[in-house]
Formats: C-alpha cells, sequence, structure tokens
C-alpha cells in the first residue's frame, strides 16, 4: 500500500511516498506498519483437520507429558483437560495402534465438505487389537481409499 500526502502551504507540489501494510498484532487486531510487505508462508491445505487425527496428535502429546513426569496419571490429565478419566483413556488408547496407523491417523487428508471419513470411535476396536497384525487389518477394513 502507498500512501502519499501532498501540502497546500509553503511547499507546494511536495508529495511524500511511503510503503506501508498492515500487520497482525494482539487478539487478532489490525495495525499499520512501514515498509514492504513482507512475504506470507504459504497457505495451509483447504479444509479442516479431522477429528481423529487431532485426537491422535493430543494422545502423542499427553503421552509425552507422562513420560517427562509432567502429570502424574491420567486423572490427572484428566483434570487438566476437563474431561473424564473414562474419556481420557479412550483417547489415550490411540497410542496403542501400531506406529504406521498412527501415521496415517495423523496425516489423514484435510476436510473440505461434509463428515470425517474416518471417526475415532471406529478406530476405538482397531487399537483395542493387541496383535499390530491383527489391527493393520482392521483398518484396512475402516481406512479410506
Amino acid at each position: 500500500m502507498k500512501a502519499k500526502s501532498t501540502t497546500s502551504g509553503g511547499a507546494a507540489g511536495l508529495t511524500l511516498t511511503s510503503r506501508l501494510h498492515f500487520r497482525r498484532a494482539a487478539k487478532g487486531r489490525r495495525e499499520l506498519a512501514g515498509g514492504p510487505t513482507p512475504i506470507s508462508p504459504e497457505e495451509p491445505a483447504a479444509g479442516r483437520v479431522p477429528k481423529a487425527a487431532r485426537l491422535m496428535a493430543l494422545a502423542i502429546k499427553l503421552q509425552g507429558m507422562l513420560d517427562r513426569g509432567e502429570a502424574k496419571d491420567y486423572a490427572e490429565l484428566a483434570r487438566l483437560g476437563h474431561v473424564t478419566r473414562a474419556r481420557l483413556t479412550q483417547v489415550m488408547n490411540l497410542t496403542l495402534l501400531a506406529p504406521d496407523l498412527q501415521e496415517a491417523l495423523l496425516f489423514l487428508p484435510p476436510i473440505a465438505a461434509g463428515r470425517d471419513p474416518v471417526k475415532e470411535w471406529q478406530v476405538r476396536p482397531v487399537a483395542a487389537e493387541p496383535v499390530w497384525a491383527d489391527q493393520r487389518r482392521a483398518w484396512r477394513r475402516l481406512a479410506p481409499a
């Protein structure tokens, strides 16, 4: 954005040109900033991240908190997350999936419109299988093509 200003006083015909742009400030406000417009990063993929992928990421993060001793047990995590211990257990059971299935959940394609192709409640029986080979067979029946 270029701003021009002409004074009508003693310096007739004087023009001031400056490069300005808006940037994000605290709490989403916009503020005027000097200099050229910064190059924006690539646009994120259109759509939203599937809920099952978000829950898988949360389970991995919470397991890391337990491993590092930042939380004592599931009950403490449930209190921190304002959820029941039963719900926290459901989410944490996603960490029982085979590593390649965890990765497949994390990288589900973004949802542009409509419903999620894989729901977390559909993955629970897969995670309940103790043998990873059985999990993979169950996943192939469940996963989108």
